[in-house]
């Protein structure tokens, strides 16, 4: 028994399309090397009954012979069960396939997403991303579905092209040269399929993309008037991918009625050339009845063939997809002798700016300018090249891994995911019951949990749009707490709570840190007051340090920036 996904879904080769493909039914050869033994015998089976049919009406209806009538009946039905059997079976095998794919795509994007990191939004668009972990994965899982069943088709006519040639020679070779002519034909609607599709898919994926760009900007474009704006454009754009859309289905549905037409017209073909040689004696009528019925069952496996190189095409456009992600290098990579750091933690120090955050204490930033801030924990995390050191060693010397363990970056931008809400807190499923509490009285989210119908046990939806936007932020801020990382930045974690909240989180946070590393950057008057040194930065760099209060009365730029009064005003009071 298979059991989906697997655990580990391995190092796909992603050198181009056609490899990915490979390597992706290579992982699933032996449900896939099952399914084309069962299409054999199911479409195989199949192949055989007129052959049956013919012989009974020979040796059976037109010999008077009830005892070989029996016989050869008995003999259908056989064929009958084992057909219905490998159908059921093959069919099993081929929804295997299907999953397993799919699944092993999913399981490799998201591994690289979580690789990449803070590369990915800036190498490839959400939409793009949405977009293969949805249209993507399912033409790959029926790229490698269809294989086993093309395997059949093919088995199935080379049977009926033996039989016919052992027949008559003519059939066969009607056959024989027939069915490669008729695939070809339909093939030649293959290619401007091809490019259709691609054009589609990329146009889906910028679509995908400016959707999600505007529901997560909604209230600033609905504050800047440019909601109208932003919505024409989706507009425009949609119309522009049903256009596209109209124009695949026009190839696709070509295609679709190739695939009955030619099939018919090859029947009866077939048919009149049977009719033909039985008055001309050279059938009998068991053999014309055997050759007509092969013509009719051919449709199916001619169609199958078709439909495989139709999906095989649309997978080849996925696999580019799939395959240009997995290609994507982080931004670091890491040394190759990644250094070791010290037992003891040693401080944090960002030389861009000037900042140096002592080890095991409360440290928060004020800046002038947001985007200051936005840098300086990217610079912090790892997640921008810089010069940084942490108990006197380069960032850039350590691996990442080590890294990503030592210093959590907790900022607004992180997002809350579906699954319990114990889960959600606790990533790592070792949490004892008082430390969760302990970090949800910290983050003043205790109220959060209590208000839910099963507590920490409760579902969370999609990025938890059941909770508000300061909900939401002291979940986080719980989150990160319950994490626990020697070194913790903080941007912004309470611009979305009111102040008595704000109040509580900023008394409970240095404690719930003690001992530990701890980075907030914030312009709250509440949090600055209960850290235990504040630095000040004006353009990016240190320009003074500090406790609250001493900042208050010495920097009016300080002072003009988290009171939000005008800095003369502060200027003139202090003269």
């Amino acid at each position: 028994m298979w059991s989906l996904p697997v655990a580990d879904p391995g190092v796909a080769d992603h050198r181009s399309a056609a490899r990915l493909l490979r390597w992706l039914t290579g992982r699933a050869r032996l449900s896939v090397a099952a399914g084309a033994a069962l299409s054999i015998v199911w479409m195989g089976s199949q192949a055989l009954m007129p052959a049956v049919v013919g012989r009974a009406i020979d040796a059976g209806l037109t010999a008077g012979d009830l005892t070989a009538l029996l016989g050869w009946a008995a003999v259908l039905l056989g064929l009958g069960l084992v057909q219905a059997g490998a159908s059921v079976s093959q069919h099993w095998f081929g929804v295997l396939n299907w999953l397993s794919t799919a699944y092993r795509t999913v399981q490799l994007t998201v591994r690289q997403a979580n690789r990449l990191g803070a590369t990915l939004p800036k190498r490839l668009a959400t939409g793009e991303v949405v977009s293969i972990g949805t249209a993507d994965m399912s033409s790959l899982g029926g790229a490698v579905e269809a294989i086993a069943r093309a395997i059949g088709a093919a088995a199935a006519i080379v049977v009926v092209a033996v039989i016919l040639v052992g027949t008559s020679t003519a059939l066969g070779l009607v056959i024989v040269i027939g069915v490669p002519v008729l695939v070809a034909v339909i093939g030649l609607g293959i290619r401007p399929l091809h490019h259709r599709q691609q054009t589609y898919r990329d146009q889906q994926a910028t679509l995908a993309t400016l959707a999600g760009d505007i529901v997560v900007g909604l209230r600033i474009l609905r504050g800047v008037g440019g909601e109208a704006v932003l919505a024409g454009s989706y507009r425009d754009q949609s119309q522009e991918l049903r256009r596209r859309g109209s124009r695949l289905a026009g190839v696709e549905s070509v295609l679709e009625a190739a695939q009955l037409l030619l099939p018919g017209m090859f029947l009866v073909l077939v048919t009149w050339l049977g009719a033909r040689l039985t008055v001309a004696g050279e059938l009998t009528v068991g053999q014309l009845v055997a050759s007509y019925a092969y013509t009719a069952f051919l449709v199916g496996p001619i169609r199958t063939v078709t439909e495989f190189i139709h999906t095989i095409t649309r997978g080849h456009v996925a696999a580019r997809r799939v395959a240009g992600l997995l290609a994507i290098d982080p931004e670091f990579a890491d040394p190759p002798a990644p250094r070791q750091l010290p037992a003891a933690d040693g401080d944090l120090v960002d030389v861009t700016s000037g900042l140096r955050v002592a080890s095991g204490r409360t440290t928060a930033v004020a800046a002038t300018a947001p985007q200051d801030v936005a840098a300086l924990a990217d610079r912090l995390g790892r997640y921008r090249d810089a010069e940084v050191t942490y108990s006197g060693v380069p960032l850039r010397e350590l691996d990442l891994a080590t890294v990503r363990q030592r210093i959590l970056v907790a900022d607004n931008d992180a997002r809350l995911f579906t699954g319990r809400l114990r889960d959600e807190l606790d990533a790592t499923g070792q949490a004892s019951d008082d430390a969760v509490r302990a970090a949800l009285v910290a983050a003043s989210a205790t109220d959060i949990v209590d208000a839910l119908p099963h507590g920490l046990d409760t579902e969370v939806a999609e990025r938890g749009r059941e909770f508000s936007g300061g909900q939401q932020q002291r979940l986080r801020l719980a989150r990160a707490l319950l994490a626990d990382p020697p070194v913790l930045v903080l941007v912004e974690p309470t611009s979305a709570v009111d102040a008595h909240t704000e109040v509580r989180i900023a008394a409970r946070l240095r404690a719930a840190r003690a001992g530990r590393t701890t980075v907030v950057c914030t312009t709250s008057p509440l949090l600055l007051e209960h850290a235990d040194r504040v630095v000040f930065l004006d353009d990016g760099k240190v320009l003074a340090e500090g406790s609250h209060a001493e900042l208050l009365r010495t920097e009016p730029r300080y002072a003009a920036l988290v009171t939000r009064a005008e800095p003369a005003l502060l200027i003139e009071e202090a003269s």
